[in-house]
């Protein structure tokens, strides 16, 4: 579900929005607040499987015993909600995914796309396995899952960043993808006081402090 290309709305929808706290607190490992912010998003609408989505990606940037934390998180959640007679939605699963030498030609023309250029440079030329990784497995098998949107997936990897202290540059690298995603700075802009709305004050600095520099 691609959506790059579809108009956009002035602000985040409701979903949007719920992605950015959720995002940032798994990517803290703060539980506490993740739990909130899950039946939050639960409660405005996300499907289980977006939330899914959303959590599976954030290991490529937080690392996997964050990812899985916060998964365990969710389906507790869940559970709970259950409990209470609560039947949130599940939501569409991927479609087929690309496999074996196809990932790294999706991959790379995702990548592309999502750059805005080819990406290329001395790092990945000193280190390319991390550019084949970059290109086949996280642009090729993660942005290729096609339940969650490309602006969705870019809120989530801002908001997990913003929780991260020394990633500043792919902090405003993200920012800018966004928006070749579509996203509209006014969209953008709403980001750190959805962060502050849930005490998340230090990530909200490090988006608008991003921001003032992809913006200028």
């Amino acid at each position: 579900m691609n959506t790059a290309t579809a108009p956009v709305p002035e602000t985040l929808n409701t979903e949007q929005q719920a992605i950015v706290p959720l995002a940032a607190f798994a990517a803290a490992g703060d539980m506490v607040k993740l739990n909130q912010a899950l039946n939050q998003a639960l409660d405005a609408g996300l499907s289980i499987n977006a939330a899914k989505e959303v959590l599976v990606q954030l290991y490529a940037y937080a690392g996997f015993p964050r990812s899985l934390n916060a998964l365990a998180e969710l389906m507790t959640v869940v559970e709970a909600r259950k409990q209470r007679g609560i039947r949130d939605a599940e939501g569409p699963l991927p479609g087929p995914l690309p496999t074996g030498n196809e990932a790294l030609a999706v991959g790379t023309a995702n990548q592309t796309k999502l750059a805005g250029a080819p990406v290329k440079g001395p790092l990945y030329d000193f280190a390319p396995a991390i550019d084949q990784y970059l290109k086949a497995h996280l642009f090729g098998d993660i942005f290729a899952r096609d339940n969650l949107d490309w602006r969705s997936r870019e809120l989530a990897t801002v908001a997990a960043l913003s929780a991260m202290s020394g990633v500043e540059a792919q902090l405003r690298a993200h920012l800018q993808i966004g928006m070749n995603t579509g996203l509209t700075a006014t969209q953008l802009r709403q980001l750190p006081a959805l962060l502050e709305a849930q005490g998340a004050t230090e990530a909200a600095q490090r988006v608008r402090d991003a921001l003032q520099a992809v913006l200028k």
